[in-house]
C-alpha cells in the first residue's frame, strides 16, 4: 500500500459524458479543437446505462484521503499515454502526438452489442499520427459469459497485428457503473469469467489480454485472485499518488492511470493520463510480442 491510505470514491468525471434521452436536452456543450461539439458531463454518481460507459466510468478509483500529499505537478515523465472513447468527440491526433503522447488506448466495444461510434476514426487517426495504439473492451459480466464478450471484442476492433504500432487488447473490468459492484457474480464465478475472456482472446489473437482494474475492485470481486498474475499485464488505476496500489497476486504494474483530469493538446477537456512502466523500446516489445 502507498503512503497515502486507500479510500474508494465514486468517480466524479469532469469530461465529455452524458446519458441519452433526457440529459441530451439539458446538456451544455463544449467545443473541441476540431470544432466538433461534445456534451457536458452528467452529475457525479450518475447511473451509466449499458453501452455508454468509458474506462473508469464505474470505478471507485483509489485516491489519497483528504489532506494527504498528492503528486503535483502531474507525473509526465517517461512514456506517456491517454485512453479515450466517443465521449471526447473529434480528436486532433497530430496535436496529441506533438504534445508528447506516445500511446493511446481507444474504446472499441462494451458487453455483447455496443460498438464505440468513434472507434474507427480514432484507431485510424492515432495510427496515422504515429502513436502506438490499442483497443479496449468495457466488460459487462452480467450480460454474458467471458468467452462471448472476448469474441465480440476480437471481431470488432480488438484484433492484433505485429505492425510496430498495435498493442494487445485490454479487458476493462471495474466497478459496475449500473448496479452492484461485482455484477452479481461470486468471486469464483468472476474468476471463471475473467479466465474465459483471457483464454478466448488469446485463442483469437495469440496475445494475452491486458487487464485494467483497481486494487480494491480486484481484491473484492475476485477474492484477491492470483491466477492472472503470470498471464496478463496489469493496467492499474490509482490517482494522485506517487505510486499505485497493486492488486494481490500481481508483481507490478505495466500501465498506470494516474489522473482523470489531465489536459492534452488536441483533446477537448479533461482526459485520462497514463504512464508505461518502462522505456519506449519496452513498449514496442509489448506491441510486437517480443517482450
Amino acid at each position: 500500500m502507498s503512503a497515502a491510505r486507500r479510500v474508494t470514491v465514486r468517480r466524479a468525471r469532469p469530461r465529455s459524458v452524458t446519458l441519452l434521452g433526457a440529459l441530451a436536452a439539458t446538456a451544455a456543450l463544449l467545443v473541441t479543437s476540431t470544432g466538433t461539439a461534445a456534451a457536458a458531463p452528467p452529475p457525479a454518481g450518475e447511473h451509466i446505462p449499458p453501452g455508454q460507459a468509458w474506462m473508469g466510468a464505474g470505478t471507485r478509483i483509489e485516491q489519497p484521503v483528504a489532506g494527504a500529499a498528492r503528486v503535483t505537478p502531474l507525473d509526465t515523465s517517461g512514456v506517456q499515454g491517454i485512453d479515450i472513447s466517443h465521449w471526447q468527440g473529434a480528436i486532433n491526433w497530430n496535436s496529441v502526438k506533438g504534445a508528447g503522447i506516445d500511446f493511446a488506448y481507444i474504446k472499441a466495444t462494451e458487453g455483447t452489442t455496443f460498438k464505440d461510434s468513434r472507434f474507427s476514426a480514432n484507431y485510424t487517426g492515432s495510427y496515422n499520427a504515429g502513436l502506438i495504439r490499442g483497443a479496449y473492451h468495457f466488460a459487462r459480466p452480467n450480460a454474458s459469459n467471458g468467452a462471448t464478450q472476448a469474441n465480440y471484442f476480437a471481431s470488432n476492433g480488438g484484433a492484433w497485428s505485429r505492425d510496430n504500432q498495435t498493442l494487445p487488447g485490454v479487458l476493462d473490468i471495474e466497478h459496475n457503473p449500473s448496479g452492484a459492484m461485482c455484477y452479481g457474480l461470486s468471486t469464483s464465478a468472476m474468476r471463471t469469467w475473467v479466465n474465459d475472456f483471457h483464454a478466448t482472446y488469446k485463442a483469437r489473437t495469440g496475445r494475452d489480454v491486458v487487464i485494467y482494474t483497481t486494487a480494491s475492485w480486484w481484491n473484492t470481486c475476485t477474492g484477491s485472485w492470483t491466477g492472472m498474475a503470470a498471464k496478463a499485464p496489469l493496467w492499474i488505476a490509482h490517482w494522485g499518488v506517487s505510486s499505485p496500489n497493486v492488486p494481490s497476486g500481481f508483481p507490478t504494474w505495466t500501465i498506470w492511470q494516474y489522473t482523470a483530469t489531465g489536459r492534452v493538446s488536441g483533446v477537448s477537456g479533461d482526459v485520462d493520463r497514463n504512464k508505461f512502466n518502462g522505456s519506449m523500446s519496452r513498449l514496442l516489445a509489448l506491441a510486437n510480442n517480443t517482450a
